[in-house]
């Protein structure tokens, strides 16, 4: 069954037809932007699933429930749900809900699930994702790629509504928020989020120019990924020796021999070249200059730009000087192609200054799906992002209701932002924060609260049966 449902590799633009009764699910399955790539061994079932702190570009929920409750909300139904969006409404479901189609309350959660709030709004052009959408907005109207005063003028109003999700972000109204440009992403968490007492920021990717400009700022910052990388490696190579030490093999092992890089030389150019006196051609032997040797020190920090390795951890007072620099940091904004002059997208699960709302796409799809000994029926419901990590637990608590604790999720994450579930604080640190007026439902906080235990994966699969949680990372 999940065979048959894996989608292809290739990715395809989305389809811009109006929903249809009955179609393949193959089809829709293929239509993801991502494949499911050996995914790991799935988890044992669990009342919660993590935080996932990517962005989901598309999630396809399955199910042997009909998906219609979803289709056609009733124009107060809408309203109600955008109201009660904005006036942060708990709404409390019952475990299940028998007639899903007749209750108003169900549908108006599923509208509320699918709010979030955009800057800049620009209605012709894709906004999300902006790492690597040049192709999708080339030939786009954007009459402020030639007028600099247009630009500048895009650059203020952006500014205004940067600061003021900061702002809200350090009062713990906003609960997090996501700054996307050409180049590069930016999480800021409230204190609170990932296991961390202070505000947050993640960066990914990173270049070592750009971490160099930061440090030049004097914003501290880590890089969480590579250091539990290199901490991985030593003890890999340390329990390697140990073994071979104690299995008598003798002085010849090293740590080439156990798989492993060798310890850098780096320790030893620090200009001390005596032991070339001690043979007598100190002046027949070219030394490296300072600059080489600071090169072949940095070599490592400069393997890791643009991968997920480069994530970048600013904590606490440090995120408003990385509100300045970014504000006024020359490549947040691309100066050529199709995103010269575009403002970075803001991304939001609360109002700020500035923002417009938005509403994620949805549209329910019924097939067939071939199964041992022959098809069953298969409901889908197929959501359109940008899926914040708020929304896909908002979206499981009304759902879990709707298909009677039994439904299947596979999510198409944007790739760059799966680098964000690195740890964001100290192992075993404690956070007491309140955060209870941030607009999120007090399950969804909770989740959010939790300390990332994905790295740099993300969720792909995700299950419920029985009202329990599996999934496949």
């Amino acid at each position: 069954f999940i065979q048959f449902l894996e989608p292809a590799c290739e990715e395809k633009p989305p389809s811009r037809a109006e929903p249809a009764e009955s179609s393949n699910i193959l089809t829709l399955s293929k239509d993801l932007h991502s494949p499911l790539v050996a995914p790991k061994v799935p988890s044992s079932p669990r009342q919660e699933f993590p935080a996932d702190w990517s962005i989901k570009t598309r999630i396809l929920f399955m199910s042997s429930q009909p998906f219609t409750w979803a289709e056609h909300l009733k124009a107060q139904e809408e309203a109600q749900g955008f109201a009660q969006h904005c006036r942060a409404t708990e709404t409390t479901l019952p475990q299940s809900v028998q007639e899903p189609r007749l209750c108003t309350e169900l549908r108006c959660a599923f509208q509320q699930s699918l709010v979030y709030w955009l800057h800049p709004s620009l209605p012709w052009l894709p906004l999300f994702p902006r790492i690597g959408a040049d192709r999708k907005i080339a030939g786009k109207a954007c009459p402020w790629a030639q007028d600099e005063a247009l630009q500048q003028a895009l650059m203020s109003d952006w500014s205004v509504s940067f600061t003021s999700l900061y702002n809200l972000l350090r009062a713990r109204l906003c609960p997090y928020f996501y700054v996307c440009s050409a180049q590069f992403s930016v999480l800021f968490r409230a204190a609170g989020l990932a296991g961390s007492d202070v505000p947050t920021a993640a960066i990914a990717p990173t270049t070592r120019g750009l971490r160099e400009a930061m440090r030049s700022e004097g914003i501290e910052f880590s890089l969480p990924l590579l250091e539990e990388s290199r901490t991985r490696k030593q003890k890999n190579s340390e329990e390697s020796l140990e073994t071979e030490t104690a299995g008598g093999l003798g002085g010849g092992s090293s740590v080439e021999d156990a798989g492993e890089p060798a310890p850098s030389d780096d320790d030893d150019d620090d200009g001390s070249f005596s032991w070339l006196e001690e043979m007598g051609v100190q002046d027949k032997v070219k030394k490296p200059d300072t600059i080489s040797i600071q090169l072949r020190k940095e070599k490592h920090e400069v393997q890791v730009d643009h991968r997920p390795e480069s994530l970048v951890l600013v904590r606490g007072s440090h995120t408003f000087t990385l509100l300045n620099f970014l504000i006024s940091c020359r490549s947040l904004v691309a100066v050529a192609g199709p995103q010269a002059g575009l403002p970075p997208t803001l991304l939001s699960p609360v109002a700020f200054r500035g923002g417009t709302m938005q509403t994620l796409k949805a549209r329910s799809v019924s097939g067939r799906a071939r199964v041992p000994g022959g098809f069953e029926d298969v409901f889908s419901l197929e959501v359109l992002g940008p899926i914040l990590p708020h929304a896909l637990h908002a979206l499981t608590l009304v759902l879990g209701p709707a298909q009677r604790g039994a439904f299947r999720a596979l999510l198409s994450p944007h790739e760059p932002s799966a680098a964000f579930n690195s740890r964001a604080a100290p192992p075993q640190e404690a956070v007491h924060q309140d955060l209870p007026a941030c607009g999120l439902h007090p399950k969804t906080l909770d989740q959010l609260s939790q300390c990332p235990t994905l790295g740099k994966s993300s969720i792909r699969l995700l299950e419920m049966k029985d009202y329990a949680y599996t999934w496949k990372a």
